[in-house]
């Protein structure tokens, strides 16, 4: 784990526009944000105590299904969990104690050390969107996403400085087999971004494969000792562990790699529609997952996940970016510090089907309760839209435009002799303006962050010269122009034949499927 010089350091330059690297690649500004401002806590110490008890209860009287996972049932066998058949049930505290051998934080290194990411404590990481099967712009409308999609928005990724992270599975590239398309998008993520990334999680083999191509990436003893891969895991709530999710997740933890646990509760379909009882019945579904990873490996690393929604009681559609899992997040977050995990806690959400109004509205709502739950890896950060049915260029770079804002915002307000600014006060004195005094000149390039998107200029202006246009026409410009520009980094040539060597070894020992 870096030490407090190599963390601090960087933290205090995260305001302002970026530096250029030479090609016109944007410089990233920090590897993770160090946060400067407070979580914010709504529940009492008592109310916290009622969802602990209910989720008590929940583990005890209601229990949890592992299903189609031999291991996972003897592990909470020998554990001493009241096991019967596939229905699982744990005494009061027993998960609790179990999860205490989990790291509270833990590095995640990337091929560059330089953008290593520190995950738990005051550290915030920002990763894109994962999952989405279409893709969508403004020049060709909503498609399935393809490999050349995947590869493009690693490339963003990658040439944004307000994210830290390349993700995961950014858009499901459709023209690839299903059982293959886990090593081209690994693959992709090694090749075109040297930042932290993760892996595949839909079978055993294909978590392991990811794992094995990091270790061929980093080698095998430094896998061994180090986090270098996440795989995000769901549970299948209500009160179901399923044996894809948990075999990954072992496969994970017995490398000593990071699993994301996350419970999907759309409220008043997988679980209660009041929000106390969808909290209580996360908690104790991911304290479940995040137990089971360290009785696959003791002291294995593991990011204690959520993700609570929403859905309209008239016509039963999932909704995002809505008010009550927002202010649910809050709590989770609350939550998960007393049992000293690392947080993935909510992100930019939102079900528009455009890059509009209403996206950004619902998008800043739930990134918000994300920046003040405490969330310390935000998954989601950049390009969700359609209810995460579809990833957009366009979002993507208005998100990621956003997360530079919330540099900004997270490092909060530092106080010192040069920011109460008396030298300035002094100098100009009353009546007069701050424009070209020594203090403004002094600070005008870090003072505030400086959006690549927003209009500021006069009404004429943006009307004559600007070609009246909206955010979504200049961020549909940007990305292109970022896609041009974009230089991949360095990899090593005996890496990248070794990877694509075992690449074609894996792909030639099966046929395709689709399923």
């Amino acid at each position: 784990m870096a030490d407090a010089a190599t963390i601090e350091a960087p933290a205090r330059r995260v305001r302002g526009r970026p530096a250029r690297r030479e090609g016109g690649a944007k410089a990233l500004g920090v590897p993770y944000i160090v946060r400067g401002i407070p979580t914010y806590d709504v529940l009492s110490e008592e109310n916290l105590q009622k969802i602990e008890r209910a989720a008590d209860r929940i583990l005890a009287e209601v229990g949890i299904e592992f299903r189609d996972d031999p291991a996972a049932i003897d592990h909470w066998k020998r554990a001493g969990a009241k096991v019967e058949g596939l229905l699982v049930r744990f005494e009061p505290g027993m998960l609790r104690e179990i999860v205490s051998s989990a790291p509270a934080e833990f590095t995640q290194h990337a091929r560059n050390p330089a953008n290593n990411v520190e995950i738990g404590g005051n550290k915030v990481v920002f990763s894109p969107a994962y999952g989405s099967p279409f893709v969508m712009d403004l020049d060709k409308g909503r498609r399935y996403g393809t490999l050349e999609d995947f590869r493009n928005f690693i490339k963003l990724a990658q040439s944004s400085p307000w994210l830290h992270h390349s993700g995961g599975t950014i858009c499901e590239p459709v023209d690839i087999p299903v059982n293959k398309r886990h090593l081209d998008m690994v693959y992709s993520h090694i090749k075109y971004s040297d930042r932290a990334f993760m892996g595949s999680i839909t079978a055993e083999e294909r978590a392991e494969d990811s794992i094995d191509m990091a270790r061929i990436l980093f080698g095998a003893d430094f896998v061994d000792k180090n986090c270098v891969i996440l795989g995000n895991v769901n549970v299948n709530s209500p009160l179901v562990w399923d044996g894809t999710m948990t075999k990954s997740l072992r496969a994970y933890a017995r490398a000593n790699q990071a699993a994301v646990i996350v419970p999907f509760i759309l409220g008043g379909a997988m679980g209660p529609v009041t929000n106390a009882g969808a909290i209580a019945q996360s908690f104790a579904e991911t304290l479940a997952g995040c137990a089971l990873t360290q009785l696959e490996r003791k002291g294995a690393p593991v990011i204690f996940g959520n993700f609570l929604s929403s859905m309209s009681l008239r016509s039963g559609s999932p909704t995002f970016g809505t008010p009550e899992p927002a202010i649910g997040s809050m709590v989770v977050g609350q939550l998960a510090r007393r049992l000293k995990l690392p947080l993935r806690c909510a992100g930019n959400f939102s079900n528009s089907k455009l890059p509009d109004g209403q996206a950004m509205q619902e998008g800043l709502m739930s990134m918000l309760s994300a920046v003040h739950c405490g969330a310390n890896f935000i998954l989601h950060s950049a390009g969700f839209l359609d209810g995460l049915l579809s990833m957009s260029y366009e979002k993507f770079v208005m998100d990621a435009d956003l997360c530079g804002a919330l540099h900004s915002y997270l490092a909060g307000v530092t106080v010192d002799d040069n920011t109460l600014a008396m030298d300035a006060f002094l100098q100009v004195g009353p009546g007069s303006h701050f424009l070209g005094c020594d203090h403004t000149m002094r600070n005008y390039q870090t003072a505030f962050w400086d959006s690549a998107l927003s209009d500021n200029e006069p009404f004429e202006k943006w009307s004559e010269e600007g070609g009246s246009t909206d955010m979504a026409t200049r961020a549909n410009r940007q990305w292109k122009k970022t896609l041009a520009e974009y230089q991949a980094p360095l990899l090593d040539a005996a890496i990248d034949e070794a990877l694509c060597d075992y690449m074609d070894r894996k792909k030639a020992a099966m046929a395709d499927a689709w399923y």
